[in-house]
């Protein structure tokens, strides 16, 4: 019997290549902050509103572009996905004002969306159960290696050419890889040239094969399922802590601890890189607990809300630490800890999705983007508010890390709610 093929992990590294580069241009933005900031005369409260322009578009569009994938394949639409996000990246760098950035972030936003429901849909269909924690593991690692490169690259790119220059270097990025991932890739892996029948057994072994249409999604179902709400509001809760970081830390570093930009730079991927370490442990969790555990939606529950409380303390303690690298350091901890989760969220969000994977995670995790855009408008108004009282520097800023810490908290208790609420595939 000849040998299975090995395409599937060929797609694996596409996937980590999509997940790099969509961080790599998401993250670059908050390295930006401080010399837009003084170019185009911004207050914090503007930047947060220009950051919440992408975030909010974002979400608006994520369930539309999932769906897409589930009616037409994610072939086509993930390159469409990232020729748009890359283009409006690039642009980023030929704004003028605060209303041009707010329109451009706006349509990169519209351009990223649908990017994790479109690669959601492709490991249901070309990875078998068992492998399904590491993919995901490995690919959510390369998009968090990819925001972990991003500050410290950027800090480079905005010393020797400028920040307008670094948004044109990032953006061009992306257009190589939508090329390439077309030309090779196929929705169904039973009619790619490079996936011979034993791969295909093994990736379909135990699987039900579903259609490539799904038929309609029964929305009054799903918008009362008690799984999709938690996992939903999970991940709101997950984006405003994360966004801490993605957005403002490097900002954050240089207003209150008094480093310069390139300093920051590297001091926030310390703490991002924390965040590619969790993830990469996280796969390997998520598919030892699909492996062992009797119950694997219990275990990830118990791991989830003991991961959770564990980035709680140690984000106290950061913001409390007067040594700048060891508040990074335990930051990145904090990143670390709750990052264990992702993976394992993607093993529960999947089966609770039924057939209609591209749009139901599409929704789960569009809807993180209320988090998100509340963190973004949170931290630059907070700042602002506190510059107003007279405060400055750290009196200005750390106050702010108490409220993340609860929110903390409260994802710890989200997780323990969770119970799997199967829906109808009728």
């Amino acid at each position: 019997m000849p040998a299975p093929s090995r395409a599937r992990f060929v797609l694996a590294l596409w996937l980590c290549g999509l997940a790099g580069v969509l961080y790599l241009d998401r993250v670059c933005f908050g390295q930006a902050i401080d010399p837009m900031q003084r170019e185009l005369g911004l207050t914090n409260t503007q930047i947060g509103y220009v950051a919440m322009a992408f975030t909010i578009a974002y979400g608006l569009f994520e369930i539309p572009t999932g769906r897409l994938g589930d009616r037409f394949g994610s072939r086509s639409v993930l390159a469409r996905i990232v020729i748009w996000w890359s283009v409006f990246t690039a642009l980023t760098g030929a704004a003028w004002g605060f209303a041009s950035l707010v329109a451009i972030r706006f349509l990169f936003g519209a351009g990223e969306a649908g990017a994790f429901p479109n690669a959601a849909r492709v490991i249901s269909r070309w990875f078998p159960v068992a492998e399904r924690g590491r993919v995901q593991g490995v690919m959510l690692t390369a998009a968090q290696l990819g925001g972990a490169a991003s500050p410290v690259a950027a800090a480079l790119v905005i010393e020797l050419a400028g920040w307008r220059w670094a948004f044109v270097v990032f953006g061009s990025v992306g257009v190589v890889w939508a090329v390439g991932f077309y030309l090779w890739f196929r929705d169904d892996p039973a009619v790619h040239p490079s996936v011979n029948a034993e791969e295909l057994a093994t990736i379909r072994a135990g699987v039900e094969v579903r259609p490539l249409e799904p038929g309609p999604v029964p929305w009054a179902t799903v918008l009362t399922n008690r799984g999709v709400l938690v996992l939903g509001l999970i991940m709101v809760i997950g984006a405003f802590y994360t966004y801490l970081s993605y957005t403002w830390l490097s900002k954050y570093l240089v207003a209150a601890r008094g480093l310069d930009n390139l300093a920051a730079g590297r001091l926030s991927s310390l703490v991002l890189a924390g965040s590619a370490a969790g993830v990469f442990l996280g796969g390997l969790i998520a598919d030892r607990i699909t492996a062992v555990a009797a119950d694997a939606v219990a275990a990830r529950r118990r791991l989830a809300v003991a991961c959770y409380l564990a980035a709680a303390a140690c984000l106290f303690a950061g913001a409390r630490a007067d040594d700048a690298l060891f508040s990074a350091t335990l930051m990145a901890a904090a990143m670390l800890a709750m990052h264990l989760t992702l993976p394992n969220w993607w093993s529960v969000a999947i089966p609770q999705c039924g057939r209609h994977v591209g749009a139901l995670f599409g929704l789960m995790n569009g809807v993180g983007v209320i988090g998100a855009a509340a963190s973004q408008w949170f931290v630059g108004r907070f700042a602002d508010w506190r510059a107003e009282l007279g405060y400055t520097g750290r009196e200005q800023w750390d106050p702010l890390f108490d409220v993340y810490v609860g929110v903390l908290v409260c994802g710890a208790a989200a997780w323990a709610a969770y119970r799997p609420r199967p829906l109808p595939d009728a």
